[in-house]
């Protein structure tokens, strides 16, 4: 009895050191953040409470405003634009074309790139009179000019061609896996049926590829809230705050400007649509797992 009640003790022990570190690290950082931004911390934290006074000089900054503003444009484009990208990607791997590994390395080899070696390399592309704009240039397209990366209206849209081009691999190899894991029988039960392939792939394959699809979406989202390397690379917020984002306001404002509660309430307001996104996903994940468990 004493050897069964440790050996169904022995894998709760081994996670004791992980449950610790997330309770230390994730749980208690956060809460640490929470009653900094309730203060008036400035270069040290301070035990002055003030409330929520900085979240209502946070709504009143123009800069937190106009990086939100961004951050939502970058998000539903880069959102969108990797998720139709990678599809397209995993459906053309999916083919069984020739080469098929070395497809699937050239499109997952800028996700392995850092945000930061993306960023310069996307930089020195799109810097007036280098890259795009110099090879127009050469080509004999003399009054063409393409500067969006110092244009205020375009700086962030070249934010998002660059993380769009590295994440998208990432999204053709969770995409790929899907797709490999659909019973063949269902396409050739389509091609009896003469179904175009492409309302197979909108009607059949797509909503199967649902749990997927959530993955995908939950990691993307993850991706656009801590944008930050990718901007201080390309941009650094600029010109001027056009391209500036929450996560660089955060930061700016935590190491440069020596107001440590008011980068802590841009924090908590940058965390809250993470958790709303991570809840009904964790919640999903659990009633799949236990109707598995009664179907079984």
């Amino acid at each position: 009895m004493a050897r069964r009640s440790l050996s169904r003790a022995t894998p709760y022990a081994a996670l004791l050191p992980m449950a610790a570190v997330a309770a230390l690290g994730y749980l208690g950082a956060g809460l640490w953040t929470f009653y900094i931004s309730l203060t008036g911390s400035r270069t040290f934290p301070s035990g002055h409470f003030i409330g929520f006074a900085q979240y209502h000089r946070l709504f009143d900054n123009e800069r937190w405003m106009l990086s939100l503003h961004n951050l939502a444009a970058y998000g539903v484009l880069f959102v969108l634009a990797s998720l139709v990208i990678g599809f397209l990607l995993a459906v053309f791997v999916d083919q069984n074309v020739k080469g098929e590994g070395v497809f699937r390395t050239i499109f997952l080899y800028p996700y392995a790139m850092s945000f930061v070696a993306t960023g310069l390399v996307w930089q020195w592309l799109l810097t007036p009179g280098d890259g795009v704009d110099g090879a127009l240039r050469a080509l004999g397209f003399a009054h063409v000019r393409f500067d969006w990366i110092v244009s205020q209206d375009y700086a962030i849209y070249t934010v998002v061609a660059a993380t769009v081009w590295q994440a998208s691999g990432l999204v053709m190899a969770l995409m790929l896996a899907g797709l490999r894991g659909i019973d063949p029988e269902i396409w050739k039960a389509a091609r009896l049926d003469g179904i175009p392939a492409w309302r197979v792939y909108a009607q059949i394959v797509l909503p199967m590829l649902w749990p997927t699809i959530a993955t995908v979406l939950l990691l993307l989202a993850t991706a656009v809230a801590k944008l930050y390397d990718a901007v201080v690379a390309m941009t650094q917020g600029g010109p001027g705050i056009a391209s500036e984002v929450p996560a660089k306001f955060i930061m700016d404002h935590l190491f440069l400007r020596s107001n440590v509660g008011l980068a802590s309430a841009g924090a908590i307001v940058l965390l809250m649509p993470v958790l709303a996104l991570l809840a009904p996903y964790a919640y999903a994940r659990s009633r799949y797992a236990r109707s598995s468990k009664e179907a079984a």
